[in-house]
């Protein structure tokens, strides 16, 4: 109330002076003119005297006083236009101009704060803002309550039967077999590939328990992004608690960066969430699928940031496309299901020294490197797997998102420092 009492009180000073400086301005046209006849007068005097004395002749004399008596009746017309109140200026001019620029200055200020200011709010300092973004962001809403939130989601494309058996056998097995962290890692994967995200994160979150300790940063980070698509995009406490322990374990883990960068996007703090993802996409190889919602968003988040000059970074070529990745088909799996184990191992160790020998010849992709790394892991043996992982971080050397995938790789196959 008293900021409105403001805004009124000083229109109404305002009015008042622009409509006393109206009424004064009358007043000095009248004594200008009033002060304009005497001296015209006393002009006309001093011809009279100069010619009584001879300094001028009769035609001069004449001329002047021709003059000088034009000039007294142009000022005695206006003496009395001013005394009538008929001056220069409009007859709008006085009062009703400083009515209406009260008017302006009282509804044009009032329509400018309702649509640019915060009606009911003080003055925040830049610390006292931050400070109450920082508690709505302690106290918003808890995953289960975000999960509640949503809508019903129409089903998508729906696998084959084969399929959706066999995920209702691991399932069933898994349940028998508690500590099985192969199996919950592989449930944890294809329920999310499933779309079922609730499932896909309980799955995940049974592996962290399994690893203890040892679980690693894209452990964490694989959680965080679960329990966030599981809430429709959503950064809960619970997945903010996941990848600060994934940035704990790897600062450099680009999906743990990502979704924190979405986390302070969403909490109004897009100068938190700019350097963020900024920081991300310069890091990023080309490919990555963080890419491309970054290069969309960082635009708009730049302007909220105040960063007005901000221009994305060059879009890299993209890198040449690579041999299609070898891996076992649906009908080896189904082999190998009744397989000895011996011949298990055999048909992996063939199909990883043919994996081997074509990235030896003909290269590939980070993920074949680092599914080379994690099945030499399988077989046991460590040496050669460090061997491919020290090779592997020699060949995307630069490449912060690759060697992130390589090191994850060989920390799941059980390699040392």
């Amino acid at each position: 109330m008293l900021f409105w009492i403001m805004v009124v009180a000083l229109a109404a000073a305002v009015a008042l002076i622009l409509g006393l400086a109206a009424l004064k301005a009358r007043a000095q046209a009248q004594e200008a003119a009033d002060y304009d006849l005497k001296v015209y007068r006393d002009q006309l005097r001093e011809v009279e005297r100069d010619l009584a004395r001879g300094v001028i002749g009769e035609e001069d004399a004449e001329r002047l006083r021709t003059e000088v008596s034009r000039r007294i009746l142009t000022a005695d017309a206006t003496a009395k236009a001013a005394a009538r109140g008929e001056t220069a200026q409009p007859p709008w001019a006085g009062p009703t101009l400083a009515v209406a620029v009260a008017l302006v200055v009282v509804g044009g200020g009032t329509w400018l704060y309702l649509g640019l200011g915060a009606p009911g709010y003080n003055d925040l300092a830049l610390a006292d803002r931050i400070a109450r973004v920082e508690e709505a962001r302690q106290n918003r809403p808890r995953q289960s309550e975000a999960e509640a939130g949503l809508p019903a989601m129409p089903p998508g494309p729906q696998p084959g039967e084969e399929y959706l058996e066999l995920m209702d056998r691991l399932r069933g097995s898994l349940a028998e077999r508690p500590g099985d962290l192969q199996g919950h890692m592989l449930l944890a994967r294809n329920e999310a590939a499933l779309g079922n995200f609730k499932a896909a994160y309980e799955a995940q979150e049974r592996v962290l328990e399994i690893r203890g300790d040892e679980a690693n940063a894209q452990n964490y980070a694989d959680y965080a992004e679960m329990l966030v698509l599981a809430a429709g995009g959503y950064v809960s406490p619970e997945a903010e608690a996941a990848l600060a322990a994934a940035l704990e374990r790897d600062p450099r883990n680009a999906v743990a960066r990502y979704y924190m960068g979405l986390m302070y996007a969403q909490g109004g703090r897009p100068d938190r969430a700019f350097t963020t993802w900024d920081r991300l996409l310069r890091e990023s190889r080309p490919d990555a699928p963080w890419v491309e919602p970054l290069r969309a968003q960082l635009p708009e988040l730049a302007a909220q940031a105040g960063r007005v000059n901000y221009e994305l970074p060059a879009a890299p070529a993209p890198a040449p496309a690579s041999p299609p990745a070898s891996g076992p088909t649906r009908e080896q799996m189904e082999a190998a299901e009744d397989m000895s184990p011996e011949d298990r191992m055999e048909m992996v160790r063939g199909m990883v020294d043919g994996l081997s020998t074509r990235l030896a010849e003909q290269g590939g992709t980070v993920e074949d490197w680092a599914r080379l790394i994690g099945a030499l892991g399988v077989l046991g043996e460590t040496e050669q797997a460090t061997a491919i992982r020290d090779e592997a971080l020699q060949t995307f050397a630069g490449n912060e998102a690759a060697l992130d995938l390589i090191r994850t790789a060989a920390e799941e196959a059980g390699l040392g420092g």
